[in-house]
């Protein structure tokens, strides 16, 4: 492996997935394609730099004919036909058995924003699905109780990171390998022939895209992955997350690229918005309301995923709801019952819209869903025969951002403060997906949270009160916030829990004068292995 070194300390079995016909395949999709993405991460600057200066979003003229064309995705394959509930985690070993037996239709196991991207988690998760793929994984916690795989688990994907982030671990001439390939690469490499003797296939999310561009250079991946491996072109399918607003103006774009290898879209809710506040953080005078009341019912939030829905069924590909983050209370009902109510509202709405299906982020909430869309599925295991017709969405629908009602509230304020800082310590302890107040939060959260207080600062805000949202301010409420969780925790709980290193960070990247485009960058640079 010449000009190749991995840094990262070599655990028990972690030989058997970085091995040198793994990790040469993954150093040649780096050196084939990293250049062009350094190239479409500098496109992404450009883009906003007009932004900045008072250029919106509009449908792109250059590619009305695909907009325009009698064209259809390939077919999903069998066991991606049906995906009315989808549950989703990090790939930890409990819960890949765990979401794998839930009884959804399909898990969506996750490298990117619920997993803290140390090199144990990284490496150790793709011993986790090897092990799963292969009906072999096991799991006994303290108590002695063993956890195993049923006879039916859920279809398995996998989701990648996002195509602006690096793996540190794994260097190729020089400069350390894009995370996207990384976690592609060592999983297709091992498992998508042993998929495929099985009935399945290597199916995957893909994350934070930007641009038909960048779907195009996932979709040269796959190509190329197939062809190395000796794989069936189209074997590959990946559904894109649309949780960027650059990404909601090229749908039909983007699922033309991936024509083969499309398993449709997803709207993802948090990401979306934080996507919003970055690209238009210039915008004189733009803000938005406390993030809990920006609901999927706000104007531009219904316009992108109706157009979701409309775009993905014109063209037979899946269009996927958002996520029901709740975990169910096992000693207050009274919390359930109305979380439970605000599920069923908001999935009953999906279903009616004609999503396909739906992502849970609890085992407990599988049945829920699932009964919800099984009422208007049915037999049939999708809605693509909804096509639609009644949907219209311009671009001044996509940017229509007021929020009837929407106010900015102390107790919002507080909370994001309160939920990124909270967030942000167990990410740094290699926790990424953390149990907040009962949802399950990942780094989504924290995104919006603390590109909120940003937005609030620079856009002179001020609460329903009258306070004026100013660092100082933020920094008080910051100190108030974690003097609190010090005196319920304890100081040695505290002190280990990374808390202060957390505060620091949500304000370098809440407070600072420049917006740092995603906080897992400042973050991994402190991130212990």
């Amino acid at each position: 492996m010449d000009n190749v070194t991995i840094v990262g300390d070599m655990e028990d079995r972690f030989s058997s997935i970085l091995t040198d016909e793994a990790v040469t395949f993954v150093a040649d999709l780096h050196r084939r394609f990293n250049q062009t993405r350094i190239d479409l991460l500098a496109r992404r600057q450009v883009r906003q730099a007009g932004i900045d200066t008072g250029t919106g979003f509009d449908f792109l003229p250059d590619t009305a004919t695909v907009r325009q064309g009698d064209w259809t995705v390939r077919p999903a394959p069998a066991d991606l036909a049906d995906r009315r509930c989808e549950i989703t985690g990090p790939t930890d070993r409990k819960m890949v058995i765990n979401a794998l037996n839930s009884g959804a239709r399909v898990f969506m196991t996750d490298f990117e924003d619920s997993n803290s991207p140390t090199w144990h988690n990284m490496v150790d998760g793709q011993i986790n699905l090897y092990d799963a793929i292969r009906r072999q994984i096991d799991f006994t916690n303290e108590a002695g109780k063993r956890y195993a795989l049923t006879q039916e688990p859920a279809t398995l994907m996998v989701r990648p990171r996002g195509w602006h982030l690096d793996e540190r671990h794994l260097i190729v001439d020089g400069v350390p390998v894009s995370a996207s390939l990384f976690d592609f690469g060592l999983y297709f490499f091992h498992n998508a022939e042993e998929l495929l003797a099985r009935g399945s296939g290597p199916y995957f999310y893909l994350p934070k895209l930007e641009s038909h561009l960048e779907a195009r250079l996932w979709n040269d991946v796959f190509v190329h992955a197939q062809q190395t491996l000796g794989i069936e072109h189209g074997t590959v399918k990946a559904t894109v997350l649309i949780e960027t607003i650059p990404a909601a103006f090229e749908m039909d774009e983007i699922l033309y690229e991936l024509k083969d290898h499309s398993g449709g879209l997803n709207a993802g809710r948090w990401d979306y918005i934080f996507s919003v506040i970055k690209k238009f953080r210039s915008r004189e005078g733009f803000a938005l309301p406390d993030r809990g009341q920006i609901g999927m019912t706000a104007p531009f939030m219904r316009a992108y995923t109706e157009l979701l829905v409309q775009t993905c069924h014109k063209r037979g590909a899946h269009a996927m709801g958002g996520m029901a983050a709740f975990i169910p209370s096992r000693r207050d009902q009274e919390i359930n019952a109305i979380a439970f109510a605000k599920v069923t509202e908001d999935k009953t709405r999906e279903a009616a819209d004609g999503c396909d299906g739906t992502w849970v982020a609890h085992p407990d909430l599988v049945d829920l869903v699932t009964e919800i869309f099984d009422d208007v599925l049915m037999d049939a295991p999708n809605q693509l025969s909804k096509q639609r017709p009644d949907v219209s969405v311009g671009a001044a629908d996509l940017m229509h951002f007021e929020v009837p009602g929407g106010q900015i509230t102390e107790g919002g304020v507080r909370q994001n403060v309160d939920v990124a800082i909270q967030y942000l310590a167990s990410w740094l302890r290699g926790v990424g997906a953390a149990a907040i107040y009962n949802l399950m939060e990942d780094a989504a959260t924290a995104e919006i949270s603390r590109s909120q207080i940003w937005q609030w600062i620079h856009s002179d805000s001020s609460t329903d009160q009258g306070v004026s949202i100013t660092p100082a301010y933020i920094s008080k409420i910051a100190d108030e916030e974690t003097e609190r969780l010090r005196s319920e925790l304890g100081h040695a709980i505290y002190d280990a829990s990374r808390f202060e290193e957390a505060k620091a960070l949500f304000e370098t990247v809440a407070l600072s004068e420049d917006f740092p485009d995603f906080l897992t960058l400042p973050a991994y640079t402190i991130l212990e292995d």
